[in-house]
Formats: structure tokens, C-alpha cells, sequence
């Protein structure tokens, strides 16, 4: 039984390596930028040396970028790990007989990032999922009219995956307005560096009046970093130092803190890069329209397509499976993340015979 597991495990590795177009994980098509790449290369000499026992460095390397002071900063792996230590933090266990007192209820729109629900059970906690609008945009009056007195956390995804979506400043304002204060607001701006900064919310101005927020960030998808594990959280003191309490020692390698301080010093080349993804994403996403899709409007670096039936669905799973392309599905349709020319060309003329 052991040896057919091990088997089948090596198939679905030798299966997931044939896919020629990976869009199904939001990762950046493109390698570290260049002088990342090589700061990287030049720190491989030292791997045999531990990183810092708790982080210091990385935290005040991110606060002196963003303007916020390093007791506000709270780095873990990737943004995955932050939530959990933010769930950690703020969600009580309901226990093995699944009953509990306290906050256990993590309230938030669906479908999400996998990772919400999953690290909410992990923690002991209870997923209450509230569906999207038809537009894909999240319903804040009836996430709002979710909260009770066992929710402990509330997740808002700004833009939001899968349907790239994006809140103004009001209607976030308008939202926390009816959080009691004692109830932690997670805003996962994951995918942030995408949206035009005109259009982004004022986090400073937030933090400021709302002390339950916290806002949590990656290097992951704009910066080109998911394989170095490396995210923040940006909180009132008190909070901050609440999750900080949960962090592994050890648990950011030297690497990451390279990167970030490289990819930092690479903001024209970052820009240059992010420029290209959005637009590539809005010539997909146009084409998408053409065919007939009601593709919404992202400010992400992934597009939603939506579905009809389950007829359809299958029409467009076999096209994608034709041409080796591999996207997230959801109930209700498809997220599509934006890869390269070649990798969007192929969505493109996959889709071109299938129609809306």
C-alpha cells in the first residue's frame, strides 16, 4: 500500500510538471528581477548561517519603506504564514467535541484564498463563508449582518481573489463602521501593487482610525518572491505584538530579508514589470470580453471567468486541458492568473471556439 502511495504521489508530480501554462496559483510568470537574482546568488555563500532568532532587521527594512514605525510590522512566511499567526492569535479552539466559547467564527466572503478556511479549521476555528455578489464583488452588508458574538476575526480582500475586484476607500469605511472594535479585521491586500495607487485605500489613514485592522501584504505575487516565503502585517502596537507573539524563531531565512532589501533598491524595474503584467491582463481580459465572458473588472494580477453551467464548464476544461493550461476553478467559474504573452495567447485561442 505504502510503495502504490509513494507511486501515485511520483504520477502526480510527473502530471503536474507536463502542464506547459501554470495559471492557476497567481504566481509572477517572470524570475526574481535581475539584480534580486544576483543579490541572491552572492548570499548562497553564507546559507550555512542562521537568521535572526526572532526578526528585527526585516520588520525596520519594511517600516522605513512604507512609513510606519517597526513595531507595527509583523513579517512571517509568506502572507499564509502572518493569517495564521493572526488567527492564532485572535480565534479560540471550539475544541474536539467542535463546541466552544469565545471567538471561534472567522467571517468572510466565498470563494476566497483556500488558505482562510483551511487555517481557520487548523486553528480550531469555524469558516463562516458569506457568498459574492453576482458581479464577484464581496456583499459587506450581509458579511457585516454575519458578525455575532462568537466572530472573532473578519477577512476583506482588497483586490479580491478569485474575482480581482476592488473596494473604494467608503465602502471599507462604511463597512468597519459596524465592527465592534473588539472584533479583528484582517484587509489582505495580497495583490495591492496591481491596482493603480490612485485608486488604493489610504491604510495609514485606516490604521489610524480603526485600531482593529490589520493589514497583511506578500512579496509573493507583484515582487516575483513565492518561493522565498516572505509577507507582513501592518497593526496597531498592541496588536502587532499579540501576533509577533506567535512567530517560529528562525522562521525567515536570510535570503528573504536579501530579497526584499533587492527588490526594494529595483523599484524602477519592479514598476517596469508590474506595467507589463496589468497589461497583459487587460488585453486578456478584453479578448475574454469579445468572446462573450462577463469577465469582471480586476485589479489583480488574474482574471475571473465566469461561467454558465456545468456543460459549459466542461466545454472550457477540455479546451484548457488541449493546450496544457492549468487554472483554479471555483462553482462558479475559473480564475485565470496572468502569465506571460505566450501563456495569455494560449488562454486566448483556447477560449476563442468555446464562447461565453
Amino acid at each position: 500500500m505504502e510503495r502504490q502511495t509513494i507511486a501515485a504521489r511520483r504520477l502526480m508530480l510527473i502530471a503536474h510538471d507536463s502542464v506547459r501554462f501554470r495559471l492557476e496559483l497567481n504566481e509572477n510568470p517572470y524570475g526574481p528581477l535581475p539584480s534580486v537574482h544576483r543579490a541572491l546568488t552572492e548570499a548562497l555563500a553564507s546559507a550555512n548561517r542562521y537568521p535572526e532568532f526572532l526578526p528585527h532587521r526585516l520588520p525596520q527594512l519594511i517600516a522605513s519603506r512604507i512609513g510606519f514605525p517597526p513595531e507595527q510590522i509583523v513579517v512571517g512566511a509568506g502572507a499564509t504564514g502572518v493569517i495564521l499567526h493572526i488567527l492564532q492569535a485572535f480565534v479560540t479552539s471550539m475544541g474536539y467535541a467542535g463546541e466552544g466559547s469565545g471567538a471561534t467564527g472567522v467571517v468572510l466572503a466565498g470563494p476566497t484564498f483556500d488558505g482562510y478556511p483551511l487555517l481557520t479549521e487548523t486553528v480550531g476555528g469555524r469558516p463562516v463563508i458569506v457568498p459574492l455578489l453576482p458581479g464577484g464583488s464581496q456583499d459587506l452588508a450581509a458579511m457585516a449582518a454575519s458578525v455575532d458574538d462568537r466572530t472573532g476575526v473578519v477577512v476583506v480582500c482588497n483586490p479580491h481573489n478569485p474575482t480581482g475586484t476592488r473596494l473604494h476607500q467608503h465602502e471599507l469605511t462604511e463597512f468597519l463602521d459596524l465592527i465592534d472594535t473588539r472584533i479583528v479585521v484582517i484587509l489582505d491586500e495580497a495583490y495591492i501593487e496591481f491596482a493603480p495607487s490612485d485608486q488604493r485605500i489610504d491604510t495609514a489613514a485606516l490604521l489610524a482610525t480603526y485600531p482593529n485592522v490589520v493589514v497583511v501584504r506578500t512579496f509573493s505575487k507583484a515582487f516575483g518572491l513565492a518561493g522565498l516565503r516572505v509577507g507582513y502585517a501592518v497593526a496597531a502596537p498592541q496588536l502587532a505584538a499579540r501576533i509577533a507573539h506567535w512567530q517560529v524563531p528562525y522562521g525567515i531565512n536570510n535570503l528573504a530579508e536579501i530579497a526584499v532589501h533587492a527588490c526594494y533598491a529595483a523599484e524602477a524595474e519592479l514598476n517596469e514589470r508590474i506595467r507589463a503584467i496589468t497589461g497583459e491582463r487587460d488585453r486578456l481580459s478584453a479578448a475574454l470580453r469579445r468572446f462573450g465572458y462577463d469577465v469582471p473588472d480586476s485589479s489583480a494580477n488574474h482574471v475571473f471567468l465566469p461561467l454558465r453551467d456545468i456543460g459549459h464548464a466542461r466545454r472550457v476544461t477540455d479546451a484548457f486541458d488541449r493546450a496544457e493550461i492549468r487554472v483554479k476553478s471555483y462553482p462558479t467559474g475559473m480564475r485565470i492568473t496572468v502569465g506571460d504573452t505566450a501563456a495569455n495567447d494560449a488562454v486566448i485561442t483556447s477560449l476563442a471556439g468555446v464562447g461565453g
